[in-house]
């Protein structure tokens, strides 16, 4: 039969190779034994062949005949017509007329396999090995390949490891569903003979650390395409499982650490729609988790003001409860009660927040009226926009419009059937919520995947700076305060368990009273005496205290309240009775309201000390989420391990691969030397600066493709600065003349020796060689 396969290709040489290259690469790849799963008569058969190819190669008169055939072969303008194969039909075997190839006996099939593997040749294997399989077109049954069991084992282990080899580079071709269906074929495969559990094990562990990718790679799809975004949310939901949540210590061997995880689901996040997130997150809150429950807030707030569905903002606020002994969410509820029609919780939402930056930024743009709101109504409208909504597929280019949303009849229908909650009532709520289970809420669009034909699959978003700018250019008198405002805002999301840029570690939980005391000194409420009145000094009813902002404010509680018992004409000209009240029940009225804060404050300090030692128990459990790191690609985290005193197996791994790199680097079309310095110490250090000087010299260069696994890491017990490292290195490299390719050289599993020397507190590699 006829293998593609030249002698040349055998050896991993150019045609212009000299002797002493011959030799040496012949005994390079004698010593360089294939797995030790493979059985002798596959060893043996794959040496056969090289020794035949170095046989002829080596005797000038031979080489200069093949060399003669091999040529007229590669340029030959008319093919002659090939001769069938006694087992497998030349059209199987991937060559076409010009490609040279060299006829082999039935009994070297498994040792053609291997030397094609060898070579990267993974696709061909695989064309060349299935017809021997179950079910195959092939038999071995005759016994001209062999021992049928041997050989078969043998063929079944190269057909698996070339799935397992060509998933892997289709991986790092970002690829990732090929290369999944690849290793899924391969451990299949396996499965189905039960044959070499080690080699399974290999092809799990990179499913496994490949489904990360894969759920990115799904979710991104067109929203159409609702069967594949479903596998890949089923493929999320298996990793959370076995994770036990966003922010769990469970190991779904993805390689990706607690910090890893919530990059990816940051990733993620601009792929999925707010329904997706909603079920999503409102789901893994329920296990609890702190970081579930605050992505649920920003989905629902997303989907209640979007969908005109304030019944969401209400579910919001709630939520918003579990977390408030926790973290400073009071700028949230505010904005929460603010779009309920809740005008009186919103102001003292506010005046219990920490956040000086925004509530610097309400406060200027709330100058000349009563109250807060129309500063409230501005940020809150640019906080959506500009923080929230960005976060979901399907709303990244929807403006928010707190008019359209108040104008909505939904909304005003709903916003006057919803009870006054009192301060009382939410402290009730917040005792029960933490441990009720999340209420279900039908919609019209509770599917995870529901399919939005009017939207764009990926809508491409402007950056969120531009964005801002664009925005607050409308008062450009305010620009310095603007800008602070802005940067707070971000800081605002940049966390779903931290307030500013501390951790709740440290910083000492401190009662409501305590927390608006430290707000009033650092950033005074204007005067209570003349035009401007505060929260406490608004009339309970009537437009009297309505802002006058460019967003309409929405009606308070107590007024919707007020009108169901008291029907009132359309044109509200009754609610401008109170405009005219006595001045002597104004102040009856402060004098009480007066008693009742102090009540409040009295009983806020009581339970101020309980909510201390709540919070620094849960701030210890609760880890930090960074909602604003941008979107990376996502990479397997490297220690720095050139630094740890001691080597360990994974830590030798990484300086090997980092010496792999620095050298790709270094031979490569940048001629990168200065990596070399970081991983390298003489004589290595300076033999492979001459060797990519001469490259750059000579307007050549060179690309690898390398594959490594340490096997062992001994370390000098008597000298604790030096060390030896045993791996196993397959290495490709591509040589370069200027722009064009000139030659391909293979070297698989090669034994290598690192020799590592620690230097300034560094570990270097100080020499190398290859044993057998």
């Amino acid at each position: 039969m006829r293998i593609p396969l030249d002698y040349y290709r055998i050896l991993g040489l150019p045609i212009q190779a000299t002797a002493e290259q011959l030799r040496q690469a012949h005994r390079d790849r004698t010593l360089q034994l294939p797995r030790r799963e493979y059985s002798d008569a596959a060893i043996a058969s794959r040496k056969k062949l090289l020794d035949e190819a170095y046989a002829v190669l080596s005797d000038p008169q031979q080489r200069q005949t093949y060399d003669a055939s091999f040529l007229a072969k590669t340029y030959e303008l008319e093919p002659e017509p090939s001769k069938p194969s006694t087992s497998v039909a030349a059209g199987d075997t991937g060559a076409d007329s010009h490609t040279p190839s060299i006829e082999i006996q039935d009994d070297q099939l498994v040792g053609a396999l291997l030397i094609l593997q060898d070579l990267g040749e993974y696709e061909l294997v695989l064309k060349l090995g299935r017809p021997f399989l179950t079910g195959g077109s092939a038999s071995l049954k005759g016994g001209q390949y062999g021992d049928p069991n041997i050989v078969y084992s043998d063929i079944v282990l190269t057909v698996a490891l070339a799935c397992l080899e060509l998933g892997r580079e289709q991986w790092q071709q970002s690829q990732y569903e090929n290369a999944a269906e690849a290793l899924e074929t391969g451990q299949q495969l396996l499965l189905r003979e039960g044959l070499f559990a080690g080699v399974r094990g290999e092809i799990q562990t990179d499913l496994y650390k490949l489904r990360p990718y894969r759920v990115l790679e799904l979710l991104a799809l067109p929203e159409a395409q609702t069967e594949e975004r479903y596998r890949g949310m089923q493929l999320l939901q298996d990793m959370l499982h076995e994770r036990d949540g966003i922010d769990g210590s469970g190991d779904d061997q993805s390689g990706l650490n607690i910090d890893d995880f919530l990059r990816f689901i940051q990733q993620l996040r601009s792929y999925l729609t707010a329904s997706e997130q909603q079920v999503l997150f409102e789901q893994e809150a329920q296990r609890p988790s702190a970081v579930a429950t605050y992505l649920a807030v920003y989905a629902l707030l997303a989907r209640g003001f979007a969908d005109r569905q304030p019944v969401l903002v209400r579910r919001a606020k709630m939520l918003l409860m579990r977390l408030s002994s926790r973290q400073d969410v009071h700028l949230e509820q505010a904005v929460c009660a603010l779009l309920l029609g809740q005008t009186e919780e919103a102001s003292r939402a506010l005046e219990l927040s920490q956040e000086y930056g925004p509530i610097a930024f309400i406060r200027e743009h709330s100058q000349g009226s009563p109250d807060l709101l129309p500063g409230l109504c501005l940020y809150a409208e640019r906080w959506l926009q500009d923080e929230v909504f960005p976060h979901f597929r399907d709303l990244s280019r929807q403006q928010a419009s707190l008019k359209e949303y108040f104008a909505d009849p939904q909304v005003q229908s709903y916003l006057e059937e919803l009870p006054n909650e009192t301060d009382t009532a939410s402290e009730w709520m917040v005792e029960q919520i933490q441990s009720a289970p999340i209420p279900s809420v039908q919609t019209s669009n509770s599917s995870a995947f529901a399919a939005r034909s009017n939207l764009e699959p990926h809508p491409v978003m402007e950056p969120v700076l531009a964005r801002r700018e664009r925005s607050f250019n409308e008062r450009p008198s305010n620009e310095a305060l603007i800008e602070a405002a802005r940067s707070r805002i971000a800081a605002r999301t940049s966390t779903a368990t931290l307030t500013g840029d501390r951790s709740l570690t440290d910083i000492p939980p401190m009662a409501a009273a305590e927390r608006v005391g430290q707000a009033s000194s650092t950033h005074p409420v204007p005067s209570r005496t003349g035009g401007e009145r505060t929260r406490g000094d608004r009339p309970r009813s009537g437009s009297g205290g309505r802002s006058n902002s460019t967003s309409p404010a929405p009606r308070r509680s107590g007024d919707a309240a007020e009108e169901r018992v008291h029907p009132r004409p359309s044109n509200s000209k009754s609610s401008g009775i109170f405009r005219y009240l006595p001045y002597g029940a104004v102040i009856v009225g402060m004098i009480a309201l007066g008693f009742l804060i102090a009540w409040l404050i009295k009983t806020l300090q009581v339970s101020g000390a309980r909510q201390t030692q709540q919070a620094q128990q849960i701030a210890e459990e609760q880890p930090m989420v960074e909602l604003d790191v941008p979107l990376v690609k996502l990479e397997e985290s490297v220690a720095d391990a050139a630094s740890e005193a001691t080597l360990t197996t994974e830590s030798a791994q990484q300086l090997v691969e980092s010496w792999l790199a620095a050298k790709a680097a270094a031979m490569g079309p940048d001629y990168a030397v200065e990596k070399l310095d970081q991983i390298l110490t003489e004589p290595k250090l300076t033999e492979w600066r001459t060797a990519a000087d001469a490259e750059r010299q000579a307007g050549s260069y060179r690309k690898y493709t390398h594959k490594v696994k340490v096997s062992s890491v001994e370390q000098n017990k008597d000298k604790p600065d030096e060390a030896k490292v045993a791996a196993e290195v397959s290495e490709t490299t591509e040589y370069y003349k200027g722009d064009q390719l000139d030659d391909t050289r293979s070297d698989p599993e090669l034994q290598v020796q690192y020799d590592l020397i620690r230097v300034d507190n560094k570990w270097r590699i100080q020499n190398w060689q290859v044993v057998q």
